[in-house]
């Protein structure tokens, strides 16, 4: 989730010292000393965070300023963004000046680092970019040539940014894990959370919740006080363990039913039932985290876990769930004829939360068509994440096309350095969609096509011309240029891309549909590439 970008690999033709930034940032996803350093820093975990400090150290920052920096520390497996976003947004409403620090970016890198809940402007990007750079360039000789790799340099960068901006407090979510995280630099939080546990990164955190909820209890401190939504039997008693261990008070948030307020049932700005326990976890942090600021000391120390109590949530705090946005989870975007739903769930558990969502919406949505209604996939998913699995999820919801690409914004040379990524080839992603189509094949009984070729006409687009009711394509454009047909004004506007006979006429049910609904998950990286071109106001 943190370690690299992904979308886009094609070589950009960049002007501008805020691209030139980027360019330089991305070397560091493929600084040979540096992906090594850090393979030999998974086999001993405990390294990772000296070396943290030694590169804080370099570019000028020691651990007691991060202890000034007023922090909330949230991880889990599933809605620790959502989380996030809700407590940034509470606190916002106050009136504070927050610092948010999260993971992937969608379509700008400088989306991970925010400044009252909006991305850093491009300036101010390029100025904290260099100075951190320059600082740790400056210093590799007299440390064997090492640079720090691309999150744990987007981590220094973040904290020093709200280091110079002189934010209020920060709120500061982990990359992957929590131990040996490198956000696990933070000695004194003012609070931490845990949202829902399951498994995910298996290769670096353990393959069972037990030793997934080992390390995100990492982050508990002692005396600091730490909430989590309800776990699993097996991971609650972990938390526990781990909050025992290392002196460290925590509850267990209660339902979000249970907090009282005035206006009736509290109201989400994020679409989606698992969301609530998100808003809770939010609640109990920022009433922690003010409680903390206007009460210094009024924080119990119980070494128990305990229930924690609902309250009465303020109108600030009713207005600051209300008004949350976090783009690219459960989101709608509607152009016209055309109806997109995003969700990058990448996990079982939250591709069960998002057929839930989609099933619901996408059933609200068609209520109210004009007429008949094409439904469409498009899917991709990376990594060591069960594809397969996920896409049996998606069976039932009926796609009259299931369509495939990488995670590539576009295929041709002028695209967004934001979104490259030099750690994997074109080969193999392509290679992964061709498996994720003959996977949503097999779950269909379609049989699994030997031999499904990528046909090229002028270049563009890659496409699997067999069976009508599945595509791969080269690229997120292409693919969503096929599923809209013209009828986005959106994408019309890039042009339209040739391609073969055959494929055009299979199109004819998406041509003749009133509407057109296109679910876009199984990656953050291919919603934020979707976002690019479908929000350009997303990329300024």
């Amino acid at each position: 989730e943190g370690l690299t970008p992904e979308p886009n690999l094609m070589g950009p033709v960049l002007e501008g010292l805020g691209q030139d930034a980027i360019c330089t940032l991305n070397t560091l996803q493929t600084n040979a000393s540096a992906l090594e350093q850090v393979r030999r820093e998974r086999c001993n975990p405990q390294v990772q965070l000296q070396a943290m400090r030694g590169f804080l150290e370099r570019a000028g920052i020691t651990v007691e300023e991060l202890d000034h920096l007023n922090i909330i520390h949230v991880t889990g497996t599933k809605g620790k963004g959502s989380t996030c976003a809700f407590t940034e947004q509470i606190l916002r409403s106050y009136g504070f000046c927050t610092g948010f620090y999260s993971s992937p970016h969608l379509v700008q890198v400088r989306e991970r680092i925010r400044i009252n809940g909006q991305p850093i402007g491009k300036e101010l990007f390029t100025k904290y970019f260099w100075q951190v750079y320059g600082r740790l360039y400056e210093t590799k000789d007299a440390h064997g040539g090492t640079m720090p790799a691309y999150f744990r340099f987007l981590t220094i960068l973040a904290f020093h940014v709200f280091l110079q901006e002189k934010v209020d407090l920060a709120v500061i979510e982990v990359g992957i894990g929590g131990a040996y995280d490198c956000t696990n630099i933070i000695r004194r939080p003012w609070v931490c959370g845990i949202s829902s546990l399951g498994i995910d990164h298996t290769q670096i955190l353990g393959d069972t919740t037990e030793k997934i909820a080992w390390q995100k209890g990492g982050i508990f401190k002692s005396g600091v006080p730490a909430f989590t939504v309800k776990q699993p039997e097996e991971a609650m008693a972990v938390l526990k363990d781990r909050a025992k261990e290392i002196s460290c008070p925590l509850w267990v948030c209660p339902e979000l039913e249970d907090y009282k307020a005035d206006c009736g049932p509290l109201h989400l700005g994020l679409a989606g039932k698992h969301q609530r326990s998100n808003a809770s976890l939010a609640l109990q942090l920022s009433h922690t985290w003010l409680q903390k600021r206007c009460l210094p000391g009024g924080i119990g120390s119980l070494l128990t876990i305990l229930q924690a109590t609902p309250f009465k949530p303020t109108p600030i705090m009713v207005k600051g769930l209300a008004e949350t946005e976090w783009h690219g989870r459960n989101q709608t975007l509607k152009h016209g004829a055309v109806t997109y739903f995003l969700d990058g769930a990448h996990t079982m558990r939250s591709m069960q939360a998002c057929l839930q969502w989609f099933t619901e919406t996408a059933a609200q949505h068609e209520r109210n068509a004009s007429g008949p209604v094409t439904r469409v996939l498009l899917f991709n998913a990376t990594g060591e994440r069960d594809s397969a699995a996920m896409l049996k999820l998606l069976v039932p919801c009926h796609f009259d096309f299931a369509v495939f690409c990488p995670n590539i914004t576009e295929a041709i040379t002028s695209c967004n350095a934001d979104q490259q990524n030099f750690n994997v080839s074109v080969e193999n992603m392509l290679t992964r969609c061709l498996d994720n189509e003959r996977s949503w094949r097999l779950h269909h009984s379609l049989g699994d096509n030997q031999g499904t070729q990528l046909l090229i006409e002028g270049g563009l687009p890659l496409i699997s011309e067999k069976k009508a009711d599945t595509l791969v394509f080269p690229c997120i454009l292409s693919a969503l240029q096929w599923i809209t047909q013209g009828r986005d004004a959106v994408l019309a506007a890039k042009g339209v891309l040739a391609v073969k006979p055959n494929i055009a006429a299979k199109a004819a049910l998406l041509r003749s549909a009133a509407e057109i609904h296109v679910l876009i998950t199984g990656s953050l990286h291919l919603v934020g590439g979707a976002l690019k071109h479908l929000d350009p106001e997303s990329s300024k």
